[in-house]
């Protein structure tokens, strides 16, 4: 014979808040859902602005100090997908210099600035073309849409390595629907790989505020619209560390600097 009893109505209000918070209803899109993206500053009306009439800017140069290491080629002979996309086989896009000039070192004001700063809406793209990711280097402010596409035939698993920010990983097929997301916290040169080909990676830096840049072939960056004030701007490359230097720029003035890496 079964005895049924009757659950009292405070203890079936407490099973229900418990199932309610252990069951993960997180969404897909973003990937952590738990963490409302853009931190303190999505939710703040306070934001500094910059008079564009007295706004400054920092221009400059990136140097390498020697002769950069040969960057080996890219063996895909384990993965046809990848290898039929190219005539032969890509270099590693880790130290990228010519005539002394180094690329893909992202450089920022790293202290100097008072106040938040508006996230962009605009969305920031990073893709996966050859079995590469592209670009090799990239920035978002806190709180700004990252867009990341699959432009392959094959499917990509895309897997930031933060230690601030929360780490994931989602498989993305070939012309797949975006993976878009927001960091919600700052952090410097988050490696993102792909589980399925090891040779792939890109690093995403996530800053509070929009005045950073990523160097360019030719080794220069130019850094607009900051308020007049003393920085200190800080340049940094996933293999030779970081080199920073100091800046003074008043009202709508632009000046001019380098930072040089040493090869060795």
């Amino acid at each position: 014979m079964r005895i049924w009893k009757t659950v009292p109505g405070w203890m079936m209000v407490g099973l229900m808040s418990f199932a309610l918070a252990c069951g993960g209803g997180g969404g897909e899109k973003g990937g952590d859902a738990a963490e409302p993206a853009g931190g303190e500053a999505a939710g703040s009306a306070d934001f500094v602005t910059v008079d564009p009439a007295k706004a400054a800017t920092v221009t400059g140069k990136i140097k390498l100090n020697g002769e950069a290491p040969a960057m080996p080629a890219i063996n895909m002979s384990a993965e046809p997908d990848c290898k039929g996309l190219h005539q032969s086989a890509p270099p590693a896009e880790v130290v990228v210099a010519s005539n002394g000039m180094l690329q893909n070192a992202f450089v920022w004001v790293k202290s100097g600035l008072n106040g938040k700063f508006q996230p962009s809406t605009t969305a920031v793209h990073l893709d996966q073309k050859g079995c590469i990711y592209q670009p090799h280097v990239l920035a978002v402010q806190v709180g700004q849409p990252l867009s990341i596409t699959n432009s392959d035939p094959t499917t990509h698993n895309v897997h930031p390595l933060p230690t601030t920010n929360r780490e994931w990983n989602k498989s993305q097929t070939g012309g797949g629907a975006p993976i878009d997301y927001q960091f919600p916290r700052q952090e410097i040169m988050i490696p993102v790989k792909c589980n399925i080909h090891p040779w792939m990676r890109s690093y995403v830096s996530v800053v509070d505020h929009p005045f950073f840049a990523v160097s360019s072939a030719d080794g220069s960056f130019t850094i607009k619209g900051l308020p007049a004030g003393t920085y200190t701007i800080e340049a940094v490359h996933e293999k030779l560390g970081s080199q920073e230097t100091s800046v003074t720029v008043g009202d709508a003035e632009s000046k001019d600097i380098e930072l040089t890496f040493s090869a060795s």
